[in-house]
């Protein structure tokens, strides 16, 4: 897990079918938003990472509306 942005990000990728789907819950306040993407690592480390990345950049976009 990390914190960005006052947000706390736990990469949870979902296994499927030999692949790994970019997945992440974002927190903030007693607030979580869980993020699920189309996107499939063959890693489970990759698509933990990736899973990070993509939080940061829903959050650097949406900010709080994350969890409206």
């Amino acid at each position: 897990s990390e914190d960005h942005k006052g947000f706390r990000i736990t990469p949870r990728p979902i296994a499927e079918g030999g692949q790994h789907r970019v997945a992440a819950r974002i927190e903030k306040d007693g607030r979580t938003h869980d993020m699920v993407r189309a996107d499939t690592c063959a890693s489970p480390d990759d698509a933990r990472a990736l899973s990070l990345a993509k939080a940061r950049q829903m959050i650097d976009e949406q900010g709080e509306r994350l969890f409206d």
